[in-house]
């Protein structure tokens, strides 16, 4: 949908478009606070076909990236679709589900539109041709496998161990060989098969089996919901990572610094509603996680839901030391959020004896990069990637911060449920020295 100066405004996708632009149009839909606007403005539409509901998708994925129309609400973020990856160059390739696919020495298969469904399908693949999932390096003429000992996924008959020298490369070949011939080829055999075996055993009232079948033969009919046209970089150029020097690199250029960030630290809080609010503090270093120096932080200062006076005490905790000139600051720091998340910050860096060389924060609706000291923010390509590190350290600080919330939510529902009887309370334990002398007695009897 475009307005009246050809800007698009609004992308979406259907397979019937007569019935999807007409909704908007409905007496109805004028009095949603959120199509009113957009209704307004609309003079002109584009229209492009796509072969498949997958491919509709995931041009509707791209084209919102790349435009990020205003009226849109979904699919702004950097999230991407999973590849199905087989590493070819190896000596024994492994099989991988991943969403940063490599450029060179690997056959790549999508991207797809459900995780889910490809993991199972992994699985139950996994089973038929036996191959790795592991990212161990395992070398042919390495003479130590044979003392390795493999995964339980050896003893379960669902790999052949390459890494404990149980198979000749030659054979392990074969297998990934036929497993790119089933992928590559038509399934329509194998699905027919499934749907038989599980029409027999419902009729005959195995329902457990019936109920196993049909889960297996929907995880592999999901495999078929992948892109089938054009280069695999395509759809998602952004998923493809490159060197993270380079990624320092180009972050660099793009902060005006006089030196390579090779440390990079980023802050995030989480919380629900105000409750267990807690902050996180990660830190990458050339480019990559360190996770030896992440640090997490249960908020104290009791005023609720404030995203400013946490990140104050975060930055305020964190960097404490750093203020008190006993240690150096990263290159960059990075806030998760807009410009009141950056002066919030700013406002205790003030108070340090040393400040901090650069402090940028990072908005999640737009991705642009709000610099203190600068009055407009910095717009990078999607496929930037110096925008692509710092979205790295801003998801990885999401979910870090993530992580600690959910840990203390179970620990305050579960105290709760004790409270109220919903649960037993957790039995207390006899003292060391107690359960010693007790034992002693009874030795001496």
């Amino acid at each position: 949908m475009k307005d009246d100066k050809g800007r698009v405004i609004y992308v979406g996708k259907s397979s019937s478009l007569r019935d999807r632009v007409g909704s908007y149009f409905q007496p109805s839909t004028r009095l949603e606070v959120k199509k009113a606007p957009l209704l307004d403005q609309v003079v002109d539409f584009d229209i492009i076909e796509c072969d498949s509901e997958v491919e509709a998708l995931l041009s509707e994925n791209r084209l919102i990236k790349d435009i990020q129309p205003r009226f849109n609400a979904r699919l702004l973020d950097d999230k991407t679709f999973p590849y199905l990856m087989i590493t070819t160059e190896d000596d024994f390739p492994g099989v991988f589900i991943t969403r940063e696919p490599r450029r060179k020495g690997v056959k790549l298969y999508g991207p797809f539109t459900s995780v889910y469904q490809l993991r199972e399908a992994v699985q139950l693949l996994q089973r038929a041709f036996k191959f790795r999932t592991c990212h161990l390096e395992i070398l042919q003429d390495d003479p130590k496998r044979r003392f390795f000992r493999p995964c339980l996924l050896y003893a379960i008959k669902q790999c052949t161990a390459p890494c404990a020298d149980k198979i000749s490369r030659e054979a392990y070949r074969e297998d990934i060989v036929r497993l790119g011939r089933f992928l590559d080829g038509s399934k329509q055999q194998v699905l027919d098969q499934m749907q038989t075996d599980m029409t027999t055993a419902a009729a005959s009232l195995n329902f457990e089996k019936a109920a196993r079948l049909r889960d297996e033969l929907r995880a592999l009919q999901g495999l078929g919901a992948r892109a089938k046209k054009g280069d695999q970089e395509y759809w998602q150029p952004e998923a493809f990572v490159s060197n993270p020097q380079q990624s320092i690199g180009k972050l660099q250029e793009a902060l005006g610094l006089t030196e390579p960030p090779q440390i990079v630290e980023g802050i995030d809080i989480a919380h629900l509603h105000g409750g267990e609010m807690v902050g996180s503090k990660v830190c990458f270093i050339d480019g990559m996680p360190f996770k030896d120096a992440y640090r997490r932080y249960k908020i104290k200062h009791g005023q609720g839901n404030n995203d400013f006076l946490s990140i104050q005490e975060v930055v305020e905790r964190g960097y404490r030391d750093a203020g008190a000139s006993n240690e150096l600051f990263p290159h960059v720091i990075m806030i998760d959020g807009g410009m009141g998340q950056l002066n919030a910050a700013m406002d205790i860096f003030r108070t340090m004896n040393v400040k901090p060389p650069m402090v940028v924060s990072l908005a999640k609706q737009e991705e642009l990069i709000h610099i203190h000291g600068r009055p407009e923010p910095l717009r990078l390509p999607r496929n930037h990637l110096g925008l692509k590190l710092l979205q790295y350290v801003r998801d990885e600080a999401h979910r870090f911060a993530q992580h600690y919330h959910h840990i203390l939510r179970r620990k305050s529902q579960l105290e709760e449920d004790v409270r109220k009887g919903r649960r037993p309370p957790k039995k207390k334990s006899k003292p060391p020295d107690l359960q010693s002398d007790n034992n002693l007695a009874k030795g001496d009897v």
